[in-house]
């Protein structure tokens, strides 16, 4: 024993079980589980046991049916997306309607410190602008016009600094995605 109370391995009926009680197709599974459909037929078609990554995962979904919600990004309801990240981990996602100036925000990660807007799970517009800001060079910054030239931008938008630069900022490990629909 190891020390966990996960299994070792799981045989390919169970997988397949498990990914129909999930609803999911073997693309869709192969997709969560970021391996090849063909991994997964094999897997599925196998008389042994498999071990690995792929005992633990399937382990922890049996045990937390609602892993899958926890994770899964939400459908785009706004035009434009945000995806904030540590790294390439995501932590939240940000959808905005700029013209209705509505913001909903996704939190992926536990700690306060890791989300855009702390414990704050419903922020509004002025607060959504000013997370924008904050990952920006400051619009007092001296002569911010020659910074704006080396990107490219015309005149101080936060959101147009934010698609040049993805947010980084030099003292933290965070970037931001920006899609639009």
């Amino acid at each position: 024993m190891n020390g966990y109370i996960t299994d070792k391995g799981i045989s390919g009926r169970d997988i397949k079980s498990l990914r129909l009680r999930l609803k999911m197709s073997q693309t869709a599974f192969a997709d969560l589980l970021n391996v090849s459909k063909k991994t997964v037929e094999r897997w599925e078609s196998s008389d042994t046991v498999i071990d690995g990554p792929v005992a633990v995962v399937a382990f922890l979904m049996r045990m937390y049916p609602d892993i899958l919600d926890k994770i899964r990004l939400p459908e785009q309801e706004y035009p434009l997306r945000l995806i904030y990240k540590d790294g390439d981990m995501i932590c939240a996602v940000i959808d905005v309607d700029e013209v209705k100036r509505l913001v909903k925000v996704t939190n992926y990660r536990y700690d306060c410190m890791d989300l855009p807007f702390g414990n704050n799970r419903e922020p509004d517009y002025e607060e959504y602008e000013a997370f924008l800001e904050s990952r920006c060079f400051p619009r007092t910054r001296h002569r911010v016009d020659i910074e704006l030239a080396k990107i490219g931008i015309p005149f101080y938008d936060p959101l147009q600094i934010i698609e040049k630069t993805e947010g980084r900022m030099a003292e933290d490990g965070f970037n931001i995605e920006v899609v639009r629909l």
